[in-house]
């Protein structure tokens, strides 16, 4: 077996580490975004017949369009997707500097997991057990794959520096911790950007190959 190259390795040993050094609230982050996902799941199985129908209806008009030729605009998407997780990655940035941000960065991963729960329920109500987890693995996987992980550290990213900074309130630890978040939050920026591609070029092409299935 090949040797992973030296710089791969140390990038690998040093995400470990970090990992170790914060488990505790990487433990915390899943589990808020465990619980968002599990109240979006109920929230969709818990609406009346004519919230579901109008579901199904808009999921299968979507899919309708594709299979008679539309195309999507794979330009706009990658922006709007891009500039989405622009968003996401300032927001988590400004409130995980702050000390009144631990709510709101707790919040937010309570959020994206709902509508990761309300997304993936909403697709299994409208087509067959089978069909919904191909279209899911299909449209939702690869990115997620990226997303959820960077969405987790951005959240303890925010968490580690409030904790950093009421361990030791003085301006000049202050100045560091949030000179590591922000450096942290380009970082995962990075990430994202990559997610976004996967979403648009590969997911999307994905879903107008398999798209007759559906």
């Amino acid at each position: 077996m090949r040797a992973l190259p030296k710089k791969t390795s140390k990038i690998t040993n040093l995400i470990i580490e970090h990992i170790k050094d914060n488990l505790k609230l990487y433990i915390i982050t899943s589990i808020f975004l465990l619980i968002g996902t599990v109240l979006g799941v109920i929230f969709v199985n818990n609406m009346n017949e004519t919230q579901n129908q109008e579901i199904k209806t808009y999921i299968v008009e979507f899919t309708n369009l594709l299979k008679n030729g539309s195309t999507i605009n794979n330009t706009e998407l990658l922006k709007n997707s891009f500039i989405n997780n622009l968003l996401l990655v300032l927001l988590m940035w400004l409130v995980g500097s702050t000390v009144i941000g631990v709510p709101i960065v707790i919040g937010i991963v309570l959020i994206r997991g709902f509508c990761f729960g309300y997304t993936i329920s909403s697709i299994l109500i409208t087509f067959s057990l089978g069909k919904g987890i191909l279209f899911i693995i299909i449209t939702m996987l690869l990115q997620n794959i990226i997303f959820i992980p960077c969405l987790i550290a951005l959240a303890v990213s925010g968490l580690k520096l409030y904790q950093s900074i009421m361990k030791d309130k003085r301006k000049e630890n202050i100045k560091i911790e949030i000179f590591r978040h922000t450096i942290f939050c380009l970082m995962i920026l990075i990430a994202l950007a990559m997610s976004s591609f996967i979403e648009v070029y590969i997911s999307n092409n994905l879903l107008t190959l398999f798209i007759q299935y559906f």
